[in-house]
């Protein structure tokens, strides 16, 4: 599969468990035996902007954190771009869904996801989107941006029971077709992480109902890195979404 990253994301940018040294390694030797591993470019001023006011991105700007937060945007444009083909993961950082138009908080400055999708949207590769967001805190973020355009879906699964966790992602992948399915990936649901809920196993589960829906509909699909924080799991939950991810049967 190709994975859209960069080296320059395991700097330690700032001190938060997003940022934390080790944290995108642990992810990378995990995947780089699968991985096809394509170089992040930088989102332009002119895409952050379909998203973020000019005042949030001067604000990014102040704390030093443009170039990485722009370097993740922009690999999840290319990652959503290369998911209308083929599945596509994007392994960036910082994250994104926390970070609204004007704001921002959880270790997230600009939206990864919804610049991605409004760009492709505005280069009309794209009429509708499904956002399934997997994290273990809630996309605000998301929802903020593009929670009123009625082109896009955007589902938090939110039970605190496995199995039913489990069927709440099938009933969002059954509804009216889309033409691209965009995963926002946090793995901080997992049983040893912050959420305590999920079995590795169950990421293989989730991506294997993405890839069955989007041939379902005819549509891409793809995922981008949000949460997780134990080094220990993290490289494997990720591999086990992505063998789910390129599953085709």
């Amino acid at each position: 599969m190709k994975v859209v990253y960069s080296p320059v994301f395991t700097q330690v940018y700032t001190y938060d468990p997003a940022a934390e040294e080790g944290r995108m390694e642990a992810i990378y030797e995990e995947i780089k035996d699968r991985a096809q591993f394509l170089d992040a470019i930088p989102a332009t001023p002119q895409q952050i902007a379909l998203a973020h006011s000019s005042s949030h991105i001067a604000s990014v700007a102040s704390r030093g954190l443009y170039d990485i937060a722009a370097l993740a945007a922009g690999g999840a444009i290319q990652t959503a771009r290369i998911g209308l083909e083929e599945p596509c993961f994007g392994l960036i950082r910082p994250p994104g869904h926390h970070a609204s138009s004007s704001s921002s908080w959880g270790f997230c400055y600009f939206n990864n996801m919804a610049i991605a999708l409004l760009s492709l949207r505005e280069e009309g590769l794209i009429r509708t989107a499904l956002v399934l967001d997997i994290d273990l805190h809630f996309g605000d973020g998301t929802v903020n941006i593009l929670g009123d355009k009625g082109w896009v879906r955007i589902f938090n699964p939110s039970s605190r029971e496995r199995k039913a966790y489990l069927e709440e992602v099938e009933e969002a992948l059954e509804g009216e077709r889309v033409d691209l399915i965009g995963v926002s990936a946090g793995f901080d649901y997992h049983r040893d992480d912050w959420g305590g809920l999920l079995f590795t196993e169950d990421y293989k589960t989730i991506g294997q109902m993405v890839a069955q829906a989007a041939r379902r509909w005819g549509a891409g699909r793809f995922g981008i890195l949000e949460g997780g924080y134990n080094h220990r799991v993290l490289g494997l939950n990720v591999a086990a979404f992505l063998e789910g991810l390129e599953a085709q049967d």
